[in-house]
Formats: C-alpha cells, structure tokens, sequence
C-alpha cells in the first residue's frame, strides 16, 4: 500500500452509518424503483393518484393533524423549527420535507430523526401493491415524489404522530402533499421560481401556495410582495381563515450577532415578547424564519387571538437553541472556512449573500458553484458576484444538473473570464477553491461557499465527511 498522501483531500468516499449488507441493497433497490417513476421536476397537475392512493389505504392521512407549509425559500428551515419546538413540548412529530440533502430517508422523519433505512424500505414494501393499483387505474403513474408523500402519511399513521409537519414540494394546490386537512398553513416568503409552472410573477405563484389554506385553518404568513400578500388574504377570506401576519400579529422585533449565531427578540401571537431567544444559525432571513415557526406552533396549541398568552419562555430558548439545518449557511470546515449553502434561485441567493456579509469577516471568499438545468442561474449568479473573488463551475452527479460548459459561459458573462474556473468533479472544485482562498495567505480571512443546488451541497457534505 503507498504511503502517500491523498493528493485530493475531497475524494467522495462512502459516509459512515449507512446501512450495509441486506439492508443497504434493498434500501438501494427501492430507490432504483423510485427512480425510474417520473422525477420531482416533472410534473401532471393533479390531485387524482394521491388521493386514490390515501383512499386505498385508509385516509392514513386523516389520522392526525399537521402543520403544512409553503413558499419559494425558508421552508426546510421554517419546518426543523416547528418540529424542535413541537419535540420540546413532547408531542411525537413526523416530518416531511424535500428534496434530502444527503440521503432519501431524510425525508420523512419521526422525532427528528430519519426514518431508519430498514423502516423505509418496509414502508415501500407495504404500499407498493396498492401504488401498482392506482398506476393501473390512472392514465399517469405515480410519480417518485407522489409515492414519498403517501409512504410519509403511512409511516405517520402507523408510529403514531401527535403532530405531521409537511413541507410542500411545489406550489400547492396541486402538491400531491395537499390531500392533509391543516390546521396551520405557514407561508414563507414568495419570490420567482418554478415559473414555468407556477406563473410568472409572485401574485400568480401565490395563487398555487396559498392553496394550502384549508377553511377554518389558521394561515401564518410571512411579509409578501404586495401581489402576493393581496392573493393569500383572499384566499383567506374565501375560506374563511385566519390570518396571522409578520409585522403585525407577530414578528422579530430586535435581532444581534451572537458566536455562531443570534439573540432575537420575537412577538408572539398573543402579543407577548420571547427575550433572548439564540438561534445557532446564521442570517437575518433565519430570524424571520423563527418568528414564523413559534407563530405557528402557538397557533397550533391556541394561543393568541381573544385568548392571548403565551408559551413556556424557557421551552422555547431550549427549542431555539437545539435548531440545526444541514446546508443552508452550514460551516462544515476551518482555515479556510468552507461554508455549504443550498441556495438554488437569485432570492435564496441573495439572502445568503446579505448573511455571509453580516456574519463572515472574509477577506477573499471563492465561490464553487453547480446549478440544476431549470433555474434562473443568470439571477443566482448575478447575486453573488459581488461577494465572490473567483468561482470554480463544477456540476453535480445528478441528470438534473446544468453542463458545466453552458453554466461557465454565463459565469464569464457575469464574472469575467479571469474569475471563472472549471472543474466538472465537484472533489476537484473544492481543491481547487481552498488553493484559490489560500493564496492571499491571510488563513483567518479566507473561505469557500458552495453553492448552487441542494444535490451539489449534500455531495459536497457527504465529501467533506460532515455528519
């Protein structure tokens, strides 16, 4: 064996604790069966297979309640808050979100912990007859996100949950999520993505995400373009919801830099302040995030409207402080400092680059970039160019990712050709930004950011050993 060093420190090896043996081959087979239904991308507006699914199994969905929530960027986040709160309160939580960073048993998770490789095969493995039932009844099969979400409700159902919280894949209206009868709908921030399906501007897309709102339920919705804002409130009314809005039924109302995160300040909906409440993450948008979390937890257990109060102070910060989310801002290495975050259009973009600036005293900061094919790569570009020194292209190993030569003849446009290196290999892209990051020689001051797409981020965590 050679003694020599690794001349790339960055080369993908397996990740510890997956499953091995049986177990891993079957939990492997089942993804293979996923992928070969049509991806999250590809999409028949409609509600008709779930629902003939949940129908077949029982309406498992029906079984507990939920917390649902939408929106264009925040929601993964927003959805880990819930859950942590949830948890402290000891309410047994299931958790839906999408798309994983690292592996597909993320996404559904009971307690705050993925489902186990071998819970998930078994729940394929109980409802893939009835799955072959409505594939035979339908003119379109099921699709791999709209058999995640009935093997979600089932996994739910069967624990049992107190309490599901369901992060939306796309839109809502017709997410196939939308077959759950919430009591809380939350609406993060609506900004331009998916405009080919959703419409073209945040009015139209809020039309599709305030869908979620179901009559009697309790909306929670974070400050809106004004389009937007208009369309969610007439949904609400239609319905005959209630709505709790940032800024003015709750809210941030003082934040502060605190080592490795912030202090807040957040209003309640019963108009009562949680004091120094520190979350570890880093960014204002994360701040926002929170107060839409603790609102919709008060929502859930009752609290404000006629009744005001409050929640226990003390369960909160503990919740609070507890709070992780893989990828988004994730500092996952030292001198230099290389950070993961998923943003993947120019409004998540943005918000990273105002967070990096507040939090991060980089002196050169390289950016390693690798987009998917259907975003406004231009526009998530164009937010970081005033950050970022130099950027190394790279691509992820998914189908959906852009060619790295088309994603580095926009990075020149916006870049300039000097800026700009290639690196199809994301370990090699790595390398090569800390080597770019290094050559100031100032240590302390230098990082690298990856960025660009939730598949390019959790490659990246799963080569830099991150657990």
């Amino acid at each position: 064996m050679s003694d020599k060093a690794d001349p790339n420190p960055y080369t993908l090896r397996p990740a510890d604790g997956t499953a091995g043996g049986s177990t891993g081959d079957a939990l492997r087979d089942v993804e293979l069966e996923l992928s070969k239904r049509w991806p999250e991308n590809k999409l028949e507006p409609s509600l008709d297979r779930i629902e003939a699914l949940m129908d077949i199994l029982g309406q498992p969905q029906r079984s507990f309640p939920s917390i649902h929530i939408t929106g264009t960027n925040g929601k993964t986040s927003t959805a880990r808050m819930i859950e942590q709160l949830l948890n402290t309160f000891e309410l047994r939580t299931g958790r839906y979100t999408s798309p994983h960073v690292e592996t597909v048993t993320e996404r559904i998770t009971l307690d705050g912990a993925p489902i186990t490789p071998e819970r998930f095969v078994e729940v394929y493995r109980d409802i893939e007859p009835y799955v072959q039932m409505v594939d035979a009844q339908q003119p379109v099969p099921m699709s791999f996100f709209e058999v995640l979400t009935g093997m979600a409700y089932a996994a739910f159902a069967d624990a049992p949950v107190d309490v599901a919280v369901v992060e939306v894949g796309m839109g809502g209206s017709w997410d196939a999520t939308n077959v759950i009868d919430a009591a809380v709908a939350v609406l993060t921030p609506i900004g331009l993505d998916h405009t080919d399906k959703l419409g073209e501007t945040t009015g139209e897309i809020a039309v599709e995400k305030s869908g979620i709102i179901k009559s009697g339920a309790v909306a929670v919705v974070a400050q809106q373009q004004l389009d937007a804002a208009e369309v969610v409130l007439r949904r609400a009314v239609e319905v005959d919801a209630t709505v709790a809005r940032e800024g003015m039924e709750f809210g941030v109302i003082r934040r502060e830099l605190a080592v490795g995160g912030q202090l807040v300040t957040l209003r309640g909906l019963g108009g009562e302040e949680y004091e120094d409440v520190f979350i570890p993450l880093h960014g204002e948008h994360q701040a926002h995030n929170a107060a839409l979390a603790l609102a919709a937890v008060e929502a859930f257990f009752g609290v404000g409207g006629a009744r005001g109060g409050q929640l226990d102070q003390d369960k909160i910060r503990q919740a609070f402080s507890g709070v992780s989310s893989p990828g988004r801002l994730e500092v996952v290495r030292r001198s230099p400092t290389i950070i993961l975050d998923a943003a993947h259009n120019p409004h998540g973009a943005r918000a990273t680059v105002a967070a990096i600036t507040e939090s991060f005293g980089f002196t050169r900061l390289v950016g390693v970039i690798g987009t998917s094919g259907d975003k406004d790569v231009a526009g998530l570009l164009e937010a970081f160019e005033p950050v970022l020194a130099e950027v190394v292209i790279s691509q992820n190993s998914t189908h959906r990712a852009m060619d790295v030569d088309a994603l580095a003849a926009l990075a020149v446009e916006i870049f300039g050709e000097d800026r700009v290196q290639v690196e199809p290999r994301l370990d090699d892209a790595i390398a090569a930004a800390v080597t770019l990051a290094e050559e100031e020689g100032d240590l302390g001051g230098a990082g690298v950011l990856v960025t660009g797409s939730v598949i390019t981020v959790g490659e990246a965590r799963l080569l830099l050993g991150r657990k």
